[in-house]
Formats: C-alpha cells, sequence, structure tokens
C-alpha cells in the first residue's frame, strides 16, 4: 500500500471536483449576495450531518466578518428551533442531494414564515432546488472517498462555496482588519489585531540631561533596566543612549569616565507614536537595517514612554 500515493490521489480528485464548481459558479451568487447586503434580518445557515457540520464554519465564518449569521441544526428546527427565523431573514439551506428529510420538512415553516430560502445543494431539481429562491450549485462528480460514499469532495465544495461568500461579502463591506479585531478580542489575534503602542509602552521612564555624566548614565540604565536612556530637556527628548552606546564608548578607555551624555547619545533615533498599532511598531523595528530593541515613543516631541521590542513579542505573539 503506498500511503502517500493515496493521499495524493485524494487531494487531486478533491482539486478537480473543485474546479468544476468553480465553473458553475453564476449569477446565482450575485443574487445571494445582494440579498444578503439588503437584508434588515440575518443569515440563518441550516443542514444535518457533514452538510450541518460545514454550515456551522460557514455561519462561524460570516459572523467573524461581519455579517450577522447563525446556525440552526435542520432537526433541532423541527423541534422549536426554527422560532429564531424571522420574515427578515435569510435562510440558506444545505443539502447535497436536495432532499434530506430533516431540510426538506422545514421548509414549508420558513415560507410560512416569510423568510427567503438559498440552496446550497448539488442537485437543483431536488424538493429544496425548486423551492428556494435562489440556488447555489455545490454539485461534486465523484466524493474523494475511494467507495465513493462518504461524503467529502462534496463537503469541501460547500465548505469553499462559504467561503467564497463570504470573502465577496468582506469586500463589497470593505471590512477591514480593525473591523475583524473586534470580533477576535482574545488571544494572540485580537493583541496583534487591536494592541497599541501606549498599551504595551513603560511610562517611568530612564532620563537624563546633556550634561550628565557616565556615571550617572549607567547607574539611570541599570535602575529602569530598559536598556536605554532618554536624553530630555524641557520634556523634549534630544536623543538616546543604548546599552550598544556604551559598548562603543567603552572604547575610548582613557576619556570614558570624562563624557557626558550629550557626548555618545544617539541624536538621528527611530521613534513611535503612542497611538500606532504595536504591530506596526515591530515592523518598524525590525525592518530596518540593524534591527534595534527599543523604541522611545513620542506625542508630538515629548517623551511619553519607552517601548521594547520583546515587549511587543510577548504580547502579539509573532
Amino acid at each position: 500500500m503506498d500511503i502517500k500515493k493515496i493521499a495524493q490521489d485524494l487531494f487531486d480528485k478533491e482539486i478537480c471536483e473543485l474546479e468544476k464548481v468553480k465553473g458553475k459558479i453564476s449569477d446565482s451568487l450575485e443574487i445571494v449576495v445582494n440579498l444578503i447586503l439588503n437584508s434588515k434580518g440575518k443569515v440563518v445557515i441550516t443542514g444535518i450531518g457533514k452538510s450541518g457540520i460545514i454550515g456551522k464554519k460557514i455561519a462561524a465564518t460570516l459572523a467573524s466578518t461581519g455579517t450577522l449569521a447563525v446556525f440552526m441544526n435542520s432537526a433541532e428546527g423541527l423541534h422549536g428551533d426554527l422560532g429564531m427565523i424571522n420574515k427578515n431573514d435569510i435562510v440558506i439551506a444545505i443539502s447535497n442531494s436536495g432532499n434530506s428529510d430533516e431540510v426538506i420538512s422545514i421548509i414549508p415553516s420558513i415560507k410560512k414564515i416569510g423568510a427567503t430560502l438559498i440552496a446550497m445543494t448539488g442537485n437543483s431539481n431536488s424538493r429544496l432546488g425548486k423551492e428556494a429562491d435562489a440556488i447555489l450549485d455545490i454539485g461534486v462528480e465523484k466524493e474523494g472517498c475511494p467507495l465513493n460514499l462518504a461524503p467529502m469532495s462534496s463537503t469541501t465544495s460547500t465548505l469553499v462555496m462559504g467561503d467564497a461568500l463570504a470573502t465577496v461579502l468582506i469586500t463589497a463591506r470593505n471590512f477591514k482588519p480593525e473591523n475583524f479585531a473586534v470580533y477576535h478580542p482574545g488571544g494572540s489575534l485580537g493583541r496583534r489585531l487591536l494592541m497599541k503602542v501606549k498599551d504595551v509602552m513603560h511610562k517611568d521612564l530612564p532620563i537624563a540631561q546633556l550634561t550628565s555624566d557616565m556615571d550617572t548614565v549607567i547607574m539611570t540604565m541599570t535602575k529602569k533596566r530598559l536598556g536605554v536612556v532618554c536624553i530630555v530637556e524641557n520634556d523634549e527628548l534630544l536623543g538616546i543612549i543604548t546599552e550598544g552606546d556604551i559598548r562603543r564608548a567603552l572604547k575610548m578607555k582613557d576619556k570614558f569616565f570624562t563624557l557626558k551624555a550629550e557626548d555618545i547619545m544617539t541624536r538621528d533615533y527611530t521613534y513611535a507614536t503612542e497611538n500606532i498599532m504595536a504591530l506596526d511598531a515591530l515592523d518598524l523595528m525590525e525592518n530596518r537595517e540593524s534591527q534595534i530593541s527599543v523604541l522611545p515613543v513620542l506625542s508630538d516631541k515629548e517623551i511619553v514612554g519607552v517601548v521594547r521590542i520583546h515587549d511587543l513579542l510577548n504580547v502579539i505573539g509573532k
């Protein structure tokens, strides 16, 4: 048994079927998109079995990308869950055959409620297809299963059609990363998209003056443990001294302790503003020709904080 070949053959079969379904995309998709965009209600995805599992994922994708959507198991719909549907809603019923008993059984109630019915099916001549206001054709010729029985190609095509619908809606709504972040506040994804520099920066700053001697500079850096000293005059940042600046100055052993802060500070420093995204600040630090590990944070010309690269990495999880 050639395990690798069997797996690759499955990929080939499903890719082939997806290409066929791609060719079936018609004006019906545009109709469905416009119905959703113009709807005053929500999108209700329904299905049973494997189609139901895929339906849950489609509903979750829609909900997380700006379309009010929920999933209703068709069997549960027969026992009261149809109450979640109202006349302004759009019901997308998933059934590859278009004749699943549980799906067919709830159609009369959906019609009586007055909701719009969309069929996601591989059989436009089925009961579901004939009752639907529009059809998204997910029909495949062969399942990936070697017995051509277990839903594989058909569930894949359903999933991808759902992704296609979500993608068009994302584009039509001009849905942006910051919108996406609102629905994903938890975990590293939310932090990456929501966290700003002001949420991460250190405000207890290591401060010295232009005339501060090396003893003062080193003691200030050691006490604050941020790897930088900010050289400030009247709250304006004139320069910074990093551990690298001190190491370079130490090469002048004979006069190191006669130097002042202004003699070794970096005047042409890179900085961040407090309201930029933490992810952008991390890119700023990483994408320089020589990577930097600490950034002063300014509001106008006033120093308000310091952010370190490992602080950003800790919260962003990059």
